[in-house]
């Protein structure tokens, strides 16, 4: 079954606190592991959550606030002093290159693994990384700096051969790739065997964007349109909306709003401030426009597959 993981390994904004890290999020979709963010502390979460941080190779930072990237170099560094021999790729806003060269130079560090850093860009909709299974796009948000989302696509996968039907037209194996592609099979006789006779369609694609830190914005949902989960900041509820628009950040409430207008499957929140110590409240506020929405926890895990999305806690 075609299935995607998010693991949120922290989910405060501004300053970590007793019981909640700064943002970081571990996506498994495709066999791929992504990071989202790295927060301060996202290695030790990774460690004591038992993840797998030698097989992650891209992470991608969303801005230049530090409660999104002050742990990155310190997981650089992790990897070099553990002998790390694969390339890992870096994508985030161009200033983000010049800190890490810094870091590097003063501690005369040179990396005995290959670090690809590529610059997002936040004019419009951008595809920055893609291979055979997975597409990853940046989008800008509305932020008080320059501040990109991501959207994470499976690409569509090969139709399913029923295995009665090939046998009983005997095609041959030469031909199955092609069949697999959508090609109807021309036996020897000329005769034209359907495709949608010998395949089934594939599990549909599926989607996961990030959202974090944004004010209130209509564009966002254009951006994610259909996506099956979203993860929009909630750092604030709706009776504090005035200090949302003066830091540029959104409500539950608005959230909701994005998640409709965008029609998603079902809402991730967090990105929560400090002041609140209930963050289901986050999630009530926001169901009475949006009902299909979880509160994101620490060391909470979601499961997204084409039928269901399932959270363990």
């Amino acid at each position: 079954m075609s299935a995607f993981e998010v693991t949120i390994l922290g989910c405060g904004s501004a300053t970590p606190t007793s019981t909640q890290y700064p943002t970081a999020q571990l996506l498994y979709m495709a066999e791929r592991f992504f990071l989202i963010d790295c927060g301060e502390g996202t290695q030790q979460r990774l460690r004591q959550l038992k993840l797998r941080m030698g097989k992650i190779n891209h992470i991608f930072i969303s801005h230049m606030h530090g409660d999104h990237y002050f742990g990155l170099i310190g997981l650089l560094s992790s990897y070099h002093l553990q002998n790390r021999k694969n390339a890992l790729h870096v994508y985030g806003p161009p200033m983000l290159q010049e800190i890490l060269d810094l870091q590097m130079k003063a501690s005369n560090t040179q990396l005995v693994y290959p670090l690809h850093f590529h610059p997002t860009d936040a004019n419009g909709k951008q595809l920055v990384f893609e291979d055979k299974r997975v597409q990853v796009y940046s989008f800008p948000l509305r932020h008080s700096i320059t501040t990109t989302g991501f959207l994470f696509v499976e690409k569509p996968k090969d139709r399913k051969l029923i295995s009665d039907k090939i046998r009983q037209y005997k095609v041959p194996i030469y031909a199955l790739h092609g069949i697999k592609q959508g090609k109807d099979w021309v036996g020897e006789d000329g005769s034209v065997v359907a495709n949608e006779t010998l395949t089934i369609d594939p599990p549909p694609p599926l989607s996961y964007a990030f959202c974090s830190d944004t004010a209130y914005a209509q564009r966002t949902a254009d951006f994610v349109q259909g996506v099956d989960l979203l993860y929009h900041e909630s750092t604030f509820l709706q009776e504090d909306k005035a200090r949302a628009k003066k830091t540029r950040h959104s409500t539950a409430t608005q959230a909701a709003k994005v998640a409709k207008a965008a029609n998603a499957r079902h809402l991730l929140l967090g990105h929560y401030s400090a002041r609140y110590d209930d963050k289901q409240v986050f999630a009530k506020e926001a169901s009475e426009i949006f009902p299909q929405v979880t509160a994101a926890a620490e060391s909470m895990r979601i499961i997204a597959s084409a039928d269901e999305i399932t959270i363990e806690q």
